[in-house]
């Protein structure tokens, strides 16, 4: 298959799995009403987390490891990140149980097991996108992509239409996605090896920065209620987050190809052809945060009306802001995989930590604010400190002619 070829795949079955992102949450929404539905969105709000935590690092890892004929540093390390996912998993689930009153507005243990098990799932699916990325498999990856929101929907059809209307079902059916990673062959590395000691240090690296990333672009919903917001609140700012995050999961959902290339290059020692890649992103990037200011300030509440319904409102200020944040974010996550290839993992989560600093700074002494306020300025003020610091990063790997798989 073709490099062309096979972003076309990942490309449509990115989309494909957006949209049906999008229509399970729609689903959710017009079906529980925007307050019944708010502990799911918090709970879809730690499958975003879990992703950044998870599934992107070990996609990344294995993808990188594959293609650079490093099997057999996955098969060694296996133990100890298993270990670490499943330690991870637990202390997540009770950091939910210690909070479950004010996250999900309920005395039950229900939401944080959900939580627990979401976890595990992010981890596998991200074993499964990484293996099969490794092997150049660009079709089964967009299959799996869909197949993981498409049982996600059906479950939830099917409750709706049975008038379930209970919180936890439709919580479960988040989890039931990540039963894709079943895929059959791609928990097998045949390839006898021993764990580099990097390994984890890479993963750790990794991990952080892409789960301060995505704690930055998805966890407004969260930060709301940590603030007191309103449960329709909480809803619609997830809502709006959720609905100009549209160009970004079509990105993710081709990052197995993206690593995949930029490994080549970097193992080829190619800097021509990626400082050429710098500069297509920078003009890009301009142009999506321009569009997606304009879009947000002007359209967004009615579109966000419109996909989630009524009950679902946000002020044109507010979703101005947050779109663009959002376009921010697109930029960052291509910067981020350029430095990760680069083999910048601690400067990738540096510099994501700066940034969550840069949000806090704008987020803490504006009381005067109202909460939503709060939250989309603080949004808009770390994506743009992280697309300086990343731009900062990898630039500087490139100018000194460094590339290291």
């Amino acid at each position: 298959m073709s490099r062309r070829s096979a972003s076309l795949l990942l490309a449509t079955g990115s989309v494909v799995s957006g949209v049906l992102a999008y229509v399970l949450f729609a689903l959710v929404t017009r079906g529980l009403g925007a307050s019944a539905a708010a502990p799911v969105s918090v709970l879809w709000t730690v499958w975003a987390l879990a992703g950044a935590a998870f599934t992107f690092p070990l996609q990344h890892w294995i993808t990188r490891c594959l293609t650079a004929g490093r099997a057999g540093e996955v098969r060694g390390s296996a133990g100890r990140v298993a270990a670490v996912v499943v330690a991870a998993s637990v202390a997540t689930g009770a950091l939910a149980w210690a909070f479950r009153d004010r996250l999900f507005h309920r005395d039950d243990a229900w939401f944080p097991a959900l939580v627990v098990l979401v976890v595990l799932g992010s981890a596998a699916v991200g074993v499964l996108r990484g293996s099969l990325a490794g092997r150049g498999r660009m079709g089964a990856v967009a299959v799996s992509l869909v197949a993981e929101n498409a049982v996600r929907c059906l479950l939830v059809a099917v409750l709706l239409l049975a008038q379930v209307h209970d919180p936890v079902a439709h919580g479960l059916c988040l989890v039931a996605g990540s039963l894709v990673a079943l895929w059959p062959g791609t928990w097998r590395f045949d390839e006898v090896g021993a764990g580099r000691g990097g390994s984890l240090s890479f993963l750790g690296g990794a991990a952080t920065g892409q789960l301060l990333a995505q704690g930055v672009l998805t966890g407004g919903a969260v930060v709301l209620a940590l603030l007191g917001g309103a449960p329709g609140e909480i809803t619609a700012v997830f809502a709006t987050l959720a609905l100009f995050r549209a160009p970004y999961m079509v990105v993710l959902g081709t990052l197995p190809q993206v690593t995949h290339h930029v490994t080549g290059l970097v193992e080829a020692g190619d800097l021509p052809a990626l400082r050429l890649l710098a500069g297509r992103l920078a003009v890009l990037g301009t142009v999506v945060v321009t569009l997606g200011a304009v879009i947000g300030g002007t359209a967004g509440p009615a579109l966000v009306r419109a996909i989630f319904g009524d009950t679902v409102e946000i002020g044109h200020g507010d979703s101005g802001v947050i779109a663009t944040g959002c376009a921010l974010a697109l930029v960052n996550v291509v910067l981020m995989v350029a430095a990760l290839a680069l083999d910048r993992p601690g400067r990738v989560a540096g510099a994501w930590g700066l940034a969550v600093l840069a949000g806090a700074v704008v987020l803490l002494p504006t009381t005067w604010l109202l909460p939503v306020e709060r939250v989309a300025f603080a949004f808009v003020a770390a994506e743009l400190a992280a697309t300086v610091l990343l731009a900062v990063v990898a630039s500087s790997a490139l100018r000194a002619g460094r590339t290291t798989a």
